[in-house]
């Protein structure tokens, strides 16, 4: 059976075309679909209900369109729902972690969809709620808390909500003894703050109209946000600001960066009215980061063509590049990722080979050591500490068949004691999966990694379906860790495979610098080449391959579509940034300004201009046979605007050849990061497994028998 007769026969909306013109650099393009933009954007994200009402029935439209195509597997969507569910302790809770007289950590009740804040005393006992999110987010269709902090003596609890999904978040000030929040509240948020050593007041960032975090302020408890302190202002839009602090409560961190530069401003966290200073001024390529380390700062820095960073030292009194000295050198190949610092040791964790490691060095005599496993491909992460005089820190470890596990390491005496590993209270046998890593040439020679997992039975002979995953920008590399939600797809026959393209730094930060500005093309053609790997090696064939991808994974998807459709049986785009070339331009949206070191400016550089239209996944959309897509999004996204998948969706069934179907689900109360609710997003993660089931023809496959 084709793909297309997999879906009933259903008329697509026809979305109207009103052509407007753009003339850059010499070279005009027309956008038959631009109206889609709404002019308010601004106040949709605010108020929804502000939308143009002929764009809204556009997107109800397309909603009702794919609820037709997809209305014959609502009983798949429940069931892998369920499954997925299942795999899911209802009532999970994290460890605690400690800090002086008390212990913190989250937890969920069963069936709660927001996590809960509590609190034990120091070395266990009784759970004492401290903010329930189910309770604040009842009668609200869209939640989500931000960030939530302690104030330093214990008494009050500062914390954010989003309740429209476009990321502007409301913090409030909560009083720990009388359980309730002070009737101050600061709006228009970047979602967090910080407080003041002495705990009557906090940092915080607050968004302008264009979303951007544009200033710094503190606010003194029992004041008028409006009369908050304007610490510093960043006159740039092209960079990103965030504040934050030490955890000895000595120093408050302005962070400035955009995806190639940094520049930090201290101020002490005991003196909230002294001006910020400068530790070094940015240039142009120069990135550092700090760690506090008592009479000394930590720095994790490119500098000197550290292309794969190093560590130095500087002192608190002075911390100007001057005085910065040499404490790990630049190896090349080995990333270095992140740094926690203790009284007595640091702890960093790295990439080398394509896998982390974490490292401990004694400060006092600078032996290190390395933290040890033994699987094949496998996922770290520092799970950082709210004590600095400790000897214990905390990491995590996961693969692609073993669950997450949580261990506290004592750096002193090297010894490993697991907290806790992940449940799954519907069982998980290990050993019913394989899990590989493979390494697939591409177009210059390269090698691209693949991470994969399939079940023991799946038949290796060319005919088991592949959902393929990849990303592939801003530097950020996807970690072979355990996902229960795939496991849905892997007992249905699936190959599920991650593709390490450029464009991220699983490979070092070269990896990532190969895969950005004018060489962007690689991250494209190393997923085209992992796909090709797969099927050479018989993982599976190019008709039963899905690729999927978000944000700019959805690019890459919308990218490969173009590129190599006939290498693909589906594609799954979600949240897709997909009108590069249009975005690049408008110095509007939130995120433009920022966004040009890692994709170019196309509104001063010609080139730059050729090298994004070149790629553009909307601006190159032909007359191609196209598998069947589906592209998800949310209304109030701020990082990737809801128009730009619709306007994607509207030219694809335009200009293709072919019966295969495009489809558009749009949730009308979220945003980029989709449902707020654990089981909200599980529904929609179901969604997009249902539609890969059914285009590789096996929405009616039954799971393989579960082994004992």
């Amino acid at each position: 059976m084709t793909a297309q007769n997999m879906f009933p026969n259903v008329n697509p909306p026809v979305t109207e075309e009103r052509p407007v013109s753009d003339t850059r650099h010499g070279v005009t393009r027309s956008d038959e679909f631009a109206w889609l933009r709404a002019e308010n954007w601004q106040e949709v994200f605010r108020d929804p209900a502000l939308l143009d009402p002929a764009i809204r029935d556009h997107l109800n439209a397309e909603n009702d369109y794919q609820k037709a195509l997809m209305a014959d597997t609502v009983e798949l969507q429940k069931t892998l729902f369920q499954e997925m569910k299942g795999r899911i302790k209802e009532d999970d809770s994290s460890v605690p972690m400690k800090d002086g007289p008390y212990a913190y950590g989250s937890s969920f009740k069963k069936g709660g969809e927001q996590p809960r804040y509590f609190r034990t005393p120091r070395d266990g006992g009784e759970e004492d709620i401290i903010l329930d999110g189910d309770a604040e987010a009842e009668g609200r269709p869209y939640f989500r808390i931000g960030g939530v902090d302690h104030s330093p003596d214990h008494s009050r609890l500062l914390w954010a909500f989003d309740d429209k999904g476009s990321e502007f978040f409301t913090l409030r000030v909560r009083d720990l003894a009388k359980r309730n929040d002070l009737a101050e509240t600061v709006p228009d948020t970047g979602g967090s703050g910080v407080w003041n050593a002495a705990g009557d007041g906090f940092f915080y960032t607050r968004l302008d109209q264009n979303h951007r975090p544009s200033k710094i302020f503190f606010h003194a408890l029992g004041s008028d946000h409006a009369d908050d302190r304007l610490v510093y202002e960043e006159p740039d839009p092209g960079f990103f600001m965030s504040v934050g602090g030490s955890r000895r409560n000595d120093w408050i961190f302005i962070g400035i960066n955009d995806h190639e530069t940094t520049e930090y401003r201290l101020l002490s966290a005991r003196d909230p009215l002294a001006a910020p200073r400068i530790v070094e001024p940015r240039e142009t390529g120069l990135q550092y980061d700090l760690e506090e380390g008592g009479d000394i700062f930590f720095i994790l820095t490119n500098a000197d063509g550290a292309k794969d960073f190093k560590i130095m030292t500087a002192p608190v009194a002075d911390p100007r590049r001057a005085n910065w000295t040499e404490l790990v050198g630049h190896e090349p190949g080995r990333l270095i990722l992140s740094l926690l610092s203790f009284k007595d040791f640091l702890v960093r964790l790295e990439r080398k080979d394509g896998l982390p490691r974490i490292v401990v060095r004694d400060r006092a005599s600078g032996e290190e050591h390395m933290i040890s496993f033994e699987e094949e491909a496998f996922s770290l992460g520092l799970s950082g500490s709210y004590e600095y005089d400790t000897d214990t820190m905390r990491f995590s470890y996961s693969s692609m068949t073993t669950p997450a596990q949580l261990f506290d390491y004592n750096m002193r005496t090297r010894e490993r004691t697991l907290l806790k590993t992940q449940e799954v209270p519907s069982g998980h046998n290990p050993a019913d999966y394989v899990t590989r890593r493979l390494m697939a040439p591409s177009h210059d020679g390269e090698l691209v990694p693949i991470s994969l997992i399939h079940h023991r039975e799946t038949p290796l002979d060319g005919t088991a379906p592949c959902l393929l995953y990849g990303y592939g920008s801003y530097g950020i590399a996807i970690p072979a860790s355990f996902n229960t939600n795939c496991l849905s797809l892997a007992d249905r026959g699936f190959v599920y495979a991650i593709a390490h393209v450029r464009g991220g730094k699983d490979k070092g930060y070269g990896w990532y610098d190969d895969g950005k500005r004018a060489k962007k093309q690689n991250t494209f053609l190393d997923f085209i080449a992992a796909a090709n790997h797969l099927v050479a090696e018989r993982y599976t064939a190019h008709d039963r391959i899905v690729a999927q991808g978000g944000s700019a994974g959805g690019m890459l998807m919308g990218a490969v579509a173009n590129m190599a459709p006939e290498a693909f049986g589906g594609i799954i785009a979600e949240v897709a940034f997909v009108d590069v070339l249009t975005t690049m331009l408008d110095d509007t949206l939130p995120l433009t300004p920022p966004e040009w070191p890692e994709w170019g400016n196309p509104i001063l550089s010609a080139e730059d201009y050729r090298t994004i239209a070149a790629y553009s996944p909307y601006d190159n959309v032909g007359a191609h046979n196209y598998p069947p897509i589906l592209a998800v999004a949310g209304l109030t996204d701020p990082r990737v605007t809801y128009w730009e998948p619709a306007k994607w969706i509207a030219r694809l069934r335009a200009r293709k050849k072919g019966d295969n179907p495009v489809l558009f689900k749009i949730n009308m109360d979220s945003g980029h990061a989709g449902a707020s609710g654990r089981f909200s997003r599980l529904e929609e993660i179901a969604f997009n497994y249902a539609f890969a089931l059914k285009v590789t023809g096996k929405a009616s496959a039954p799971p393989y028998p579960r082994s004992v």
